[in-house]
C-alpha cells in the first residue's frame, strides 16, 4: 500500500512495518463505524446510532490505525441528486480512509444544512464528541472543505480548536498539511468557498426578485385565502401565481370584519386579537395548514397587504430578519380579498389598541384633542405647552411634540392656542357634520357605495355555491358507489368521507356568511338621524371632557393642523355605526409601559 507524502509529514508512523505481521488494510481491514442519521421531531434533535460489528486487528508491536470520523453534508435536494450526494460522499470518503489505513469510527450525516455558519446540530455534536477527554478521533474526513465550512475565518478557528484536542480535519479532494505554504493554501480554499457561497446566494436572490417582478410566486406556501395555479411553463419550470380560494377568502373577510366592526347578524361586537382567536378556534375555523389560529399568525393576517392586492417580496433578510431598504422590496399586484377601506380601519384600530402607543392620558386626560391633533409637517402628535403673559395670565397651546422634544431640526412645527383649536373643531362638527341634512347625505353616500359592492358579492356567492354543489356531488357519488357495491367501505374510504363532509360544511359556512353580508342593510329613518344629531349637539355643548373625547375619538381619525388650515379626517362607517347604536370599532385601551399586560391576559 502506498502512503502519500503529505500524510507521512502529518503522521510520521504511517507506512512503517510492524515486527509481527504487516497489516493488509486494503483487502483485509473491515472498517467499523457508527452512522448518525439526523432527524427532527417537535423541534427536538434525535440521533439514532446503528453500531456495526468490529473487526479485531492482530498487530502487537505496530502503531494502531488512525481513528476517523466522516462528516457528510449537502445543502439542497439538488445537491443530493448530484455527484456530491450523501451516498457518493460516503463511498469516496470511506475508500479514502481505507486506502490510508484509517479505521472509520463514526459517521455524521447532515442533509439540508448550510455551512455558512456553525448552527448545525449534527456538526455541533461531532465537535463536542471530538473534544471529549477520551480522544475518540484522530482525524475528521470530509469530501471537501466546503462540506465542512463556507466561512473562511470560522473554519480556521474551528480547525485550531480541534488541533488543540489532537484532531486534524482532512479533505480528500483538497489535501493539505501543516507546512506554512499548505496552511496558506487551505485558508485560500476556505476564503474562495465563502466567496462562492455568497456569490451563489446573490445570484439566487436576483433571480427570485426578477421572478417576483414578473408576478410569479416564489416557492413558499400561499397565505390563507389563496391557492397557487399554473401561469405558464418555461421548459421544465412551472411558473405559478396566486388565485383566490373562494371558501378560505370568506374566512379572511370574516376575520377583518370581526376585528374592525363585529358582526351585526350574530350581535358580536368588535373583537380584540385574543378574543378573535378564541372565537375562530371555538367555531372550528382552521389555518392554511389545517391548524388552530394563534395571536401571532392572526396579527400577520390582519397586517398582510397581500389581501388588498399588494404582495411584498424580499422585505426582510432571511438570516437576520432585519428590514431591507425600500429599494430592494418588490411589490406585485395580486387579487384582492379585502377592500382598502376595511384594511385601513383595521390598521387604525391595531394602532389605537396598542397599549404602548395609546397612553392613559389620551383616553382620560383633561385635554380634549390629545391623540387626535397631528402636525401637518412631520405627522407627529401635538402636545400641550403653556406660557404666562406679563399680566400673569396662563395660556395653553397645542405644539408639535417632535419640535418640543427634539428641537427645530426635527420639525419646524406648528403652535396654536388650545382654546382656539378646540372651539374651531367643535364648531366645524356642529355646523358641517352633525346637522340632520349632513348626516343624511353621509348615509346616502354610504348606501351608494354599498350598492356598488353588490355585483362583487353576487360573484362571490355564485363561486361559493359551486363549491358547495361540487362537494355535495362528490359525496353523493361516493354514497352511490357504496350502495351499488362498486366500492367497499373500508377505513380509507371512511376517512375520505369525513374529509368530504368537512369540505362541504366549510363551503356551506362560507356561503352562509357571504349571503348574510349580501342581505339588505337596515334602513335608517329620519327620526333616528334627528335623534342622533340632537344628542351629539348637546354632548358637544354641555358634555364633560371625557365624554366628548370618547365620542370624538370614535368618529374622528385625526385632526391635521397646518400653518393656514385645519383638516378633520373621519370614517363614514363609524358615523353609520354610531347612528345605528353599534359598538364603536375604535375603543381605546388604557395603559402604557412595561407593567402593562404582565400576565399577557389583555384583549389586544
Amino acid at each position: 500500500m502506498q502512503i502519500s507524502k503529505e500524510w507521512k509529514k502529518i503522521f510520521p508512523f504511517l507506512g512503517k512495518k510492524c515486527k509481527s505481521k504487516a497489516l493488509e488494510t486494503t483487502a483485509g481491514l473491515q472498517s467499523s463505524y457508527a452512522r448518525y442519521d439526523w432527524r427532527t421531531e417537535r423541534g427536538d434533535a434525535l440521533m439514532t446510532r446503528n453500531l456495526q460489528s468490529r473487526t479485531s486487528l492482530a498487530a502487537t508491536d505496530c502503531p494502531a490505525p488512525l481513528r476517523a470520523a466522516v462528516y457528510l453534508r449537502v445543502s439542497t435536494g439538488r445537491q443530493a441528486e448530484g455527484e456530491v450526494s450523501i451516498p457518493s460522499q460516503r463511498d469516496l470518503t470511506t475508500r479514502h480512509c481505507l486506502s490510508n489505513g484509517w479505521s472509520v469510527i463514526d459517521e455524521y450525516v447532515e442533509p439540508g444544512a448550510s455551512a455558512t455558519d456553525d448552527r448545525r446540530p449534527v456538526f455541533q455534536a461531532m465537535l463536542e464528541r471530538a473534544c471529549d477527554a477520551d480522544h475518540p478521533y484522530d482525524v475528521i474526513v470530509v469530501h471537501s472543505f466546503s462540506r465542512f465550512f463556507r466561512d473562511g475565518a470560522t473554519m480556521e478557528l474551528t480547525i485550531r480548536k480541534l488541533r488543540r484536542h489532537g484532531v486534524e480535519v482532512v479533505s480528500m479532494t483538497q489535501p493539505t498539511g501543516t507546512d506554512p505554504s499548505q496552511e496558506m493554501m487551505r485558508q485560500i480554499i476556505g476564503i474562495f468557498d465563502e466567496y462562492t457561497s455568497k456569490e451563489n446566494g446573490k445570484n439566487v436572490t436576483r433571480a427570485m426578485k426578477e421572478n417576483a417582478k414578473q408576478g410569479f410566486w416564489n416557492g413558499a406556501s400561499p397565505p390563507l385565502g389563496y391557492n397557487l395555479v399554473e401561469a405558464e411553463r418555461r421548459g421544465q419550470k412551472i411558473k405559478k401565481r396566486l388565485a383566490i380560494d373562494p371558501v378560505e377568502a370568506e374566512t379572511v373577510r370574516l376575520i377583518f370584519r370581526l376585528y374592525a366592526e363585529g358582526d351585526s347578524k350574530t350581535r358580536t361586537p368588535p373583537l380584540g386579537i385574543k378574543q378573535l382567536v378564541k372565537w375562530l378556534n371555538g367555531r372550528g375555523y382552521q389555518t392554511k395548514a389545517s391548524g388552530t389560529f394563534g395571536v401571532g399568525p392572526l396579527h400577520h393576517i390582519l397586517t398582510n397587504t397581500v389581501y388588498v392586492g399588494r404582495w411584498q417580496y424580499n422585505v426582510r433578510s432571511a438570516k437576520t430578519r432585519e428590514l431591507k431598504p425600500a429599494s430592494e422590496i418588490v411589490e406585485i399586484a395580486t387579487p384582492a380579498i379585502v377592500e382598502q377601506d376595511l384594511f385601513d380601519r383595521v390598521q387604525a384600530r391595531l394602532v389605537a389598541n396598542n397599549p404602548k402607543v395609546t397612553a392613559p392620558r389620551v383616553v382620560t386626560g383633561p385635554i380634549l384633542l390629545t391623540g387626535l391633533a397631528k402636525c401637518a409637517h412631520c405627522g407627529g402628535g401635538m402636545t400641550q405647552r403653556t406660557g404666562t403673559s406679563s399680566t400673569g395670565r396662563v395660556y395653553a397651546y397645542y405644539t408639535c411634540a417632535s419640535r418640543a422634544q427634539k428641537g427645530p431640526t426635527a420639525c419646524r412645527g406648528n403652535t396654536i392656542r388650545m382654546a382656539f383649536l378646540d372651539d374651531l373643531v367643535l364648531t366645524a362638527l356642529r355646523e358641517n357634520m352633525f346637522t340632520p341634512e349632513r348626516l343624511a347625505d353621509l348615509l346616502s353616500a354610504i348606501a351608494a357605495k354599498r350598492q356598488e359592492r353588490t355585483v362583487a358579492i353576487d360573484r362571490r356567492l355564485a363561486s361559493l355555491k359551486s363549491q358547495v354543489i361540487d362537494a355535495e356531488g362528490r359525496l353523493k357519488r361516493l354514497y352511490r358507489g357504496i350502495e351499488e357495491g362498486i366500492v367497499e367501505l373500508d377505513d380509507l374510504l371512511r376517512g375520505r368521507i369525513v374529509e368530504l363532509r368537512a369540505d362541504r360544511e366549510k363551503a356551506q359556512a362560507a356561503y352562509d356568511h357571504a349571503a348574510a353580508q349580501a342581505s339588505p342593510s337596515a334602513a335608517i329613518d329620519p327620526d333616528k338621524i334627528a335623534t342622533f344629531s340632537g344628542l351629539m349637539m348637546d354632548l358637544l355643548d354641555n358634555g364633560g371632557t371625557p365624554a366628548r373625547k370618547a365620542y370624538l375619538r370614535t368618529l374622528i381619525g385625526a385632526i391635521i393642523v397646518g400653518d393656514k388650515s385645519v383638516r378633520i379626517i373621519g370614517s363614514r362607517e363609524a358615523v353609520r355605526a354610531a347612528i345605528l347604536g353599534k359598538p364603536s370599532p375604535l375603543q381605546n385601551v388604557r395603559g402604557l409601559g412595561p407593567e402593562w399586560r404582565t400576565r399577557h391576559d389583555s384583549n389586544v
